[in-house]
């Protein structure tokens, strides 16, 4: 078996990696993979929805590390944290609700030895922790806090045998921060991040323990791991650029360095040196997964003898959709050995999950009793609590005075019911109607004033009548639909809202397709935030691509939004 795996790695190295593999190779490489990991960016736990179990099935994997997750522990739900068949890990941000978050879940034949939230070690007791720290003396305490405050990492720590010998396998989950160009302290916060994650990495290392760093890099690598890389020039500048160059060590320089060399491998990159459009993350907002127009930003580091010995594939899963990345996978060919107990870290020992009594004072907050003032000069001028006091009373004394208003109201009700007069049953006429003057004498005809005027008691009832009859009949007409002055008074009644409410003009056509455009709006902070504008409807790809949006772009004129 170790000689047709042998083969198989010089098979794959020969090849230009540039197509999938065949289902003889892939069957022989799933036979010798006992072990299969799998990184993920959600972006957002409800990705999975009430289906939890049902997608981490389908991934297939022992362990499975998604990131972004956006809860944190007071949103988490047990039917999140608790999954038959597995046992979790979290990581929780502590100052921003719905940011950041980590998890991993690893099937129960996988359950580490091990486990630690964040990078530094402060966020873990010494009991089941994973340890080797390295040296932070150049850090403050403030500075690892604050690392680790965001929820960016779970450490889980596995048993491996591989060719017979047992040995500690370490798997850092992390979401690496972006740097915020209009925040300029994330840049340092980003540096030191790289920094505290390859000092851990390395002294991990040095204990003896193979290490695996998996998750969104936030960083795309090379060019051909971007699908527009017009500064090429400046490509290379990037931070995040230049410390995964010196972090990891490429296809060539892994060939001839010594075994022991503490490097870390691209392991998609072992197995496909030269795949072009191979992403993982795409804009939605621009629709770019349609045409391929992304970056590959989510990796699966394994430090150079591991990588070398023991992995046998990797890939992505782009057609994995949920979320605007996708998974990524490694497979490798030594087996996991399973822990009789979960480490502390286990959600499972968390105390709203593990189905311990708890006293009724840990859900409860202590509120200070205070005596309403038995003078109004005695209390605080403009305290807030005499602003809600007097509020609540002036409410009350309101709702007491509407009822009996509301009951006075429902009696006068019930007697004008009994006594129905001719004005009663007077028909509702259309919203215009309110608009209209009231008809007095002066604004009546000549020979209805005359006869309003000349007329007695009785006359004036015709007269009121007549009226009354000759008002319900043009209601009726404005109101039936099938009448021709129906149709006009409905006419001019839409005529005159359109000239009081007019909607947003049409969109214009792009110059390329002809097709409608899409209304966009500035968010970023600048002269032009909260300003409109027309692009192409299209999804964003390349210049050659006739599928992809084109270059069409016009704002918005004032007054016509």
């Amino acid at each position: 078996m170790r000689a047709t795996n042998k083969c198989c790695h010089k098979y794959m190295h020969e090849c230009t990696f540039h197509f999938r593999f065949t289902s003889v190779f892939a069957a022989v490489v799933s036979s010798t993979a006992e072990m299969r990991i799998v990184t993920w960016n959600i972006n957002g736990i409800r990705t999975f929805g009430g289906g939890i179990k049902e997608a981490l099935d389908s991934l297939g994997a022992d362990i499975v590390c998604v990131q972004e997750t956006k809860v944190t522990r007071d949103l988490l739900t047990e039917r999140t944290a608790i999954v038959d068949g597995y046992t979790s890990y979290f990581s929780f941000s502590r100052g921003r609700s719905g940011y950041s978050g980590v998890a991993t879940y690893c099937k129960n034949a996988a359950t580490p030895f091990a486990a630690e939230e964040g990078l530094s070690g402060l966020l873990s007791s010494q009991k089941g922790a994973v340890q080797c720290y390295g040296d932070q003396s150049g850090f403050t305490t403030e500075e690892l806090q604050l690392l680790d405050n965001e929820g960016r990492a779970v450490i889980t720590q596995h048993r491996i045998k591989c060719r017979d010998q047992t040995r500690a396998l370490t798997v850092i989950n992390v979401y690496f921060p972006r740097a915020d160009p209009d925040k300029p302290e994330r840049k340092q916060f980003k540096l030191n991040f790289y920094k505290l994650l390859q000092l851990r990495a390395e002294a991990l290392l040095q204990g003896g323990s193979s290490v695996i760093i998996l998750g969104d890099v936030n960083t795309s690598h090379r060019q051909i791991d971007h699908c527009d890389h017009s500064d090429a020039e400046n490509f290379e500048d990037n931070p995040g650029r230049r410390w995964l160059s010196n972090f990891l060590t490429s296809q060539e320089d892994s060939d001839q360095a010594p075994e022991d060399a503490g490097k870390f491998i691209d392991t998609f990159r072992l197995f496909h040196p030269t795949r072009t459009g191979a992403f993982t993350c795409w804009s939605t907002l621009t629709g770019a997964r349609q045409t391929n127009y992304g970056t590959r930003i989510d990796y699966i580091l394994a430090d150079r003898c591991l990588a070398k010995q023991e992995f046998v594939a990797a890939d992505i899963m782009p057609e994995v959709e949920g979320s605007d990345h996708c998974p990524v996978w490694g497979e490798l060919s030594c087996a996991l050995l399973s822990n009789s107990k979960p480490p502390p870290l286990a959600t499972c020992y968390l105390p709203e999950f593990a189905g311990r009594q708890q006293k009724l004072s840990r859900f409860l907050v202590r509120v200070e009793q205070r005596s309403l003032p038995c003078k109004q000069e005695e209390a605080l001028p403009g305290s807030q609590e005499e602003e809600e006091q007097r509020e609540n009373l002036k409410s009350f004394r309101a709702g007491i005075e509407g009822r009996k208003r509301l009951s006075q109201a429902e009696s006068a009700q019930s007697k004008a019911k009994k006594t129905k007069t001719t004005a009663s049953s007077k028909p509702k006429g259309s919203l215009l109607s309110f608009f209209k003057p009231k008809l007095t004498d002066a604004t009546l005809p000549n020979h209805e004033a005359s006869i309003v005027t000349s007329a007695s008691v009785k006359g004036e009832t015709d007269v009121s009548s007549k009226r009354v009859k000759d008002s319900s009949e043009e209601s009726k007409l404005q109101t039936d639909p099938r009448s021709p002055a129906g149709h006009s008074k409905k006419g001019a009644s839409m005529d005159f809202w359109k000239s009081v409410l007019h909607g947003p003009p049409p969109p214009p056509s792009c110059k390329a397709h002809g097709e409608p455009c899409v209304l966009r709006t500035v968010k970023k902070e600048g002269p032009n935030l909260g300003k409109q504008f027309f692009v192409c409807a299209r999804p964003q790809g390349h210049a050659s691509n006739p599928e992809a949006r084109c270059n069409y772009f016009a704002w918005v004129e004032k007054g016509r939004s």
